[in-house]
């Protein structure tokens, strides 16, 4: 088990929340293409630069941050452990999300419909902090009698895949467009687990035959890994031989899966747009290196009352440790099993709606497709992904502004639960027909990132068309 939390830290450890506010609408940009495929776009085509057209990463934490671990104030860091532990509770999380775009290319099919396809690998980690079982390994119980420690703290879920895509994005009419795009999942790694219960409790029972009596009541934990029990039997398996075997499983060689984008935006008025999509409405059927972990059970005791008869010696004392071992074995049983299972996307849901205002440079309609009627919009967009415990939400609003032909940049101000201070920055530039774009948010932050509970970076480069 601790190899499975060592390669989570691993992967943590090599990036900077899913949210990706700043390429939403952005319709001359295809990356928007991948949040919402219904969206009003500005382009004739576009070929990104394999491995480089977008890379994202992000990583978040909203009950803690570095600094409250490792601040140098000539304090105990066993105590801000225990502190810092303390101030947070069973809904703080912990998120990292990498999206690295290995292919990507698009092109108009005609007047209305527009065909984009391509290939990215994703790892996405999201883990809520468990609270009780954390204060109990740490402190154990002396300081919490008669205080139950709940097992349904526990609930996370990690996956690393590669996904292969394809959209259309259609104008339905004038005002009017609609996109979808099917996606197909192959999946390298995966573990989960969430819908845990149980109890543990220690009374204080002056009246009884001990002081105390401990209760673990209806305990049911069970955690589901594919890909991991290759890893994890191979003791001389090298850092290149790892990578290899993960990688072989990025072409169709791990478990399968499908899923599904669906958007739209609507043109009210000249001035008005309002745009939505869901992503990844789909699911991965986890069939192959599959092993999973159940601990699960009841058990009451009050200790260990030895008895201390007179014996000679060729009488063996009574062996109470290994009959009370005996007997926690019985009743608290681990199990490791091959069982299938399947897991399902985190969907993600996006609203947004646009007032434009300054006249183009050019004179253009305000319906066509291929020109910008205003040089700035003013938005308001609200988002979510849902997670093992509810949706997580996020409200951004932004300011989109067009320079000029070329160039274009977008500030945004996000209120979501890592910070009330998420000021968000995204510039693009286009020489002739390739394009650049960086993006990042909570940029207040990245002077000291040890005190950041968010960041976030996006940048890529391509080819686009303007025929």
């Amino acid at each position: 088990m601790w190899r499975l939390i060592c390669f989570f830290l691993l992967f943590s450890s090599t990036v900077l929340a899913q949210n990706k506010p700043l390429l939403f609408n952005v319709d001359d940009l295809p990356q928007t293409l991948m949040s919402n495929p219904g969206a009003q776009i500005n382009f004739t085509g576009h070929i990104g630069i394999p491995l480089f057209s977008q890379i994202h990463v992000s990583a978040g934490s909203t009950g803690a941050d570095l600094y409250d671990i490792f601040a140098d104030d000539g304090a105990n860091i066993n105590s801000r452990i225990q502190e810092t532990m303390r101030d947070m509770d069973s809904r703080d999380y912990f998120s990292v999300n990498q999206q690295w775009e290995i292919i990507s290319l698009g092109w108009k099919l005609d007047k209305k419909n527009y065909l984009s396809t391509g290939v990215y690998q994703e790892m996405d980690a999201f883990v809520y902090f468990p609270k009780d079982p954390a204060i109990l390994a740490n402190e154990g119980n002396s300081n919490y009698l008669n205080e139950p420690f709940y097992f349904d703290d526990v609930s996370f879920t990690g996956e690393i895949m590669t996904v292969y895509h394809l959209g259309i994005n259609h104008k339905f009419d004038k005002r009017l467009t609609v996109g979808a795009r099917a996606k197909f999942y192959s999946g390298i790694f995966n573990a989960e687990s969430t819908g845990n219960t149980g109890r543990f409790t220690t009374y204080t029972t002056p009246n009884g035959r001990n002081v105390y009596r401990h209760e673990v009541v209806d305990v049911d934990v069970l955690i589901n890994t594919s890909g991991f029990a290759p890893l994890k039997d191979e003791e001389g398996m090298t850092v290149e031989q790892a990578t290899a075997e993960l990688l072989s499983r990025s072409f169709f060689g791990g478990n399968v899966g499908f899923g599904l984008d669906l958007g739209l935006s609507y043109i009210l008025d000249e001035q008005f747009i309002l745009s939505g999509s869901v992503q990844d409405l789909g699911a991965v059927f986890q069939r192959k290196e599959v092993e999973n972990y159940r601990y699960f059970g009841a058990y009451e005791t009050s200790g260990i009352e030895p008895l201390f008869p007179d014996l000679d010696e060729n009488d063996e004392a009574i062996p109470y440790w290994d009959i009370f071992e005996d007997e926690v074995d019985r009743n608290l049983r681990d199990q490791t099993t091959n069982q299938s299972y399947t897991t399902w996307r985190p969907i993600k849901a996006n609203f947004a709606m646009e007032y434009g205002f300054g006249p183009a440079f050019l004179p253009c309609h305000y319906l066509s497709v291929k020109k910008v009627r205003y040089m700035n919009l003013l938005g308001m967009q609200l988002s979510g992904v849902k997670r093992p415990k509810g949706f997580v939400y996020a409200f951004t609003t932004y300011w989109d502004r067009k320079i000029n032909e070329n160039q274009r940049f977008k500030l945004s101000y996000s209120l979501d639960d890592y910070s009330l201070t998420n000021i968000g920055l995204m510039y693009t530039r286009t020489f002739n027909k390739f394009n650049v774009y960086l993006a990042a948010n909570n940029l207040l932050a990245f002077p000291n990132l040890a005190k950041a509970h968010s960041a976030s970076v996006q940048l890529g480069m391509q080819l686009i068309f303007n025929n």
